[in-house]
């Protein structure tokens, strides 16, 4: 048995712990990385998956971004990722539910349009991601454009054109 949790609520070396598992060591220099930089997880919109025994075993972490135009304006977007499941765990649904919850609290809030680097197959398939609005995006690092993911939470269509990267925040 397992249940979600905000991420929030474990500690930071044990969430670093699980993605080194997940994903290696190296992580850190991948293209989502550099699109995030600096910036910090959204409490509202990540989520952890524990055990019976409260041992973390999946973390799901969301983003502050932007996609930012040739005039520096920014369109805010939220990203999702990484999904990590730790190992021995993987394949028994930890990550689908993490990703359900995600959704679910994003339409919720009506927030921004969500955006990933993932398989278009998996997350187009169970929750609507796709790629048809992405196609002026760039990113900071390699990446493949049919797996640079979009997901309007509220129906509006999601396009534009510029660079992903951080978002910043504008004083009002």
């Amino acid at each position: 048995m397992s249940d979600i949790v905000p991420l929030n609520s474990q500690p930071e070396a044990a969430i670093e712990q699980l993605l080194d598992a997940a994903f290696g060591p190296d992580r850190h220099g991948r293209t989502a990385y550099r699109i995030r930089q600096d910036m910090p997880w959204l409490p509202a919109l990540s989520f952890a998956t524990v055990d019976a025994d409260g041992a973390l075993i999946g973390s799901l972490q969301s983003w502050p971004v932007a996609l930012t135009d040739a005039d520096g304006q920014q369109m805010p977007l939220i990203m999702v990722g990484p999904v990590a499941v730790a190992p021995a765990h993987q394949f028994g649904g930890h990550g689908r539910a993490m990703m359900d919850a995600v959704v679910a609290a994003a339409r919720t809030m009506g927030c921004e349009p969500l955006m990933m680097i993932g398989d278009p197959e998996y997350y187009g398939r169970f929750w609507g991601f796709a790629a048809d609005g992405t196609a002026g995006w760039e990113a900071p690092g390699p990446f493949e454009p049919r797996r640079l993911l979009a997901l309007s939470v509220d129906g509006r269509p999601v396009g534009g054109t510029g660079m992903l990267s951080p978002r910043i925040s504008v004083a009002a």
